[in-house]
């Protein structure tokens, strides 16, 4: 597990330090029970093995009962590679009763798309099955597994552009094997109808109109947001940057990879390998050690190259906030929030052997995960790791640091393409929570920098109450702290008018990420 760590920065880890739940020594998820929309377990038991049911519709189904209801994370590709579709199957087997046939790489492919797509379309796909059910309590008593078949349907016609008789056919098989011949008829109806207003063109969607909220309404089903999401984007953004924002989030994410420099790996190496497996890439244009992927991810991860330790999945933007803290060899760096490690792996490898970085975390489990990872990634000598809540730790330890990263619990608001799920699972009231447990955070982090030393504050979200708002409070509360202004450090195109760094999603085909580099007074 430790050789994926780097894998899940942005998969699902990195943006898990968003909940302040995980400072009050939570170190699972809430479960919600599969029983949510009615019984899943089927009314008859089918034969243990069905080859005539689509294996990846199967385990798409199952795949999106786990993560809306049991707690799972929507990892946007299979990270365990090889050997992974037979614990999918079980997965299947234990839920729905049977297994399919095994998947191939095809099957685990549109797993991935299917899964990923249907999360992010859900709103959308929701209002239109509910508009071609029979009536509403039709819609809202539907039973789990027979809504997830629904979405699934949908999504393949209608964005995957698969032939529309033939996802009828196999979704509808689908339903009566793993439910009851009424839920196939059931499916089978919607599903025509569906097809029937694609191609006049006539899907009962809503138009843009009205009042405010009438307008965030059609536009968070239209786009498939939370409408307070929607509504606080435009608030912030204005109408056409907001649009814009959620049109990004609903493309399928790009990722880049980092060049191991702390084992000496370039990133001509690292292009080396990727021509050798044929995976399409570029140079990022902004980071000497990144380049850009699209596609196959899936055959990096198999053919061993993070087991490895050649190269970690990384944002440029999260790479870039390595690069407003500046790591210089021989200074003394705490990463106050470390796990799950990205950014404390990445500084290590800049230290060139001298120095040392103080990796702090509440997650005992995830630190040591990081330091395992640090191992492979021959950087283990420069990391410390520290168990313990930064708040606790500020109160009782009076040793300073050149550099204090925060690289805050946030909302995540800027990874949204990446993380599929988050946007179903942050609430409003969740943004007053995490603002307050920010700027307890910054407090204390505040008092472990060294005079003359800078405090990093970093996250991965767009909203501006968490960024640039959080670092204004804060200078207000603690007038021995300036702003360092970024554009030493990073290209002036992510550089604000206050000298903060601030990647855009829509203009720079990054994550959103957000850093202040503030510098104590002597």
């Amino acid at each position: 597990m430790a050789q994926l760590l780097s894998f899940r920065v942005y998969l699902s880890a990195e943006t898990q330090k968003a909940s302040p739940e995980s400072f009050k020594n939570r170190t699972q998820k809430t479960r919600k029970p599969f029983e949510k929309r009615g019984p899943v377990v089927p009314t008859h038991k089918p034969h243990n093995l069905n080859l005539e049911v689509s294996p990846h519709r199967a385990v798409s189904a199952v795949r999106l009962m786990r993560i809306e209801y049991g707690g799972a994370f929507a990892d946007l590709l299979n990270e365990k590679g090889k050997g992974s579709g037979n614990n999918e199957m079980s997965y299947v087997e234990r839920t729905i009763g049977f297994r399919t046939r095994d998947l191939d790489d095809r099957d685990l492919r549109l797993v991935t798309d299917v899964v990923g797509g249907t999360i992010r379309w859900r709103r959308y796909l929701d209002h239109l099955i509910g508009s071609l059910c029979h009536n509403e309590r039709t819609f809202r008593n539907m039973e789990p597994l027979l809504l997830q078949i629904l979405r699934i349907g949908f999504y393949e016609i209608l964005k995957l552009d698969m032939p529309p008789y033939a996802v009828v056919d196999e979704n509808v098989r689908l339903a009566k094997v793993a439910l009851r011949p009424g839920a196939g008829d059931l499916v089978n109806g919607i599903l025509r109808k569906l097809v029937s207003l694609k191609e006049k063109d006539a899907l009962p969607l809503p138009k843009v109109e009205g009042d405010d909220r009438a307008q965030a309404r059609a536009l968070a089903t239209l786009h498939s947001h939370p409408v307070w999401m929607v509504r606080r984007w435009v608030k912030y953004l204005g109408l056409d940057e907001a649009t814009k924002l959620m049109i990004w989030n609903n493309n399928d994410p790009g990722f880049s990879l980092r060049a191991n420099m702390g084992r000496d790996i370039t990133r001509s190496a690292l292009v080396d390998r990727l021509n050798s497996l044929k995976v399409p890439h570029e140079l990022s244009l902004h980071l000497e050690e990144f380049v850009r992927i699209k596609t196959g991810l899936q055959s990096v991860v198999q053919a061993g190259l993070l087991k490895e330790g050649m190269c970690s999945v990384q944002d440029e933007s999260a790479g870039l906030v390595v690069s407003v803290v500046n790591p210089q060899p021989g200074e003394r760096i705490m990463d106050a929030c470390a796990a799950p490690g990205g950014k404390t792996l990445y500084m290590a490898s800049c230290l060139k052997g001298q120095g040392m970085i103080y990796a702090m975390d509440v997650n005992e489990g995830r630190l040591r995960i990081l330091g395992e990872t640090a191992k492979s990634h021959q950087v283990d000598r420069l990391i410390t790791t520290i168990h313990s809540d930064l708040r606790v730790f500020a109160e009782t330890n009076e040793v300073q640091y050149d550099k204090v990263l925060l690289d805050a619990p946030c909302s995540g608001l800027g990874v949204l393409s990446k993380r599929a799920d988050l946007r179903w699972n942050r609430k409003l009231e969740n943004m007053e929570e995490l603002t307050k447990l920010q700027d307890e955070l910054l407090d204390s982090a505040s008092k472990l920098v060294k005079p003359g030393g800078f405090l990093i504050y970093s996250t991965c979200s767009v909203d501006p109450e968490e960024n640039q708002g959080r670092v204004e409070a804060f200078l207000l509360r603690h007038p021995e702290f300036s702003i360092d202004p970024v554009d030493r450090f990073v290209p002036s195109s992510f550089v604000t008018s206050q000298g903060f760094f601030l990647s855009n999603p829509v203009k720079h085909s990054l994550d959103g990420a957000f850093a202040a580099r503030l510098v104590r007074a002597l």
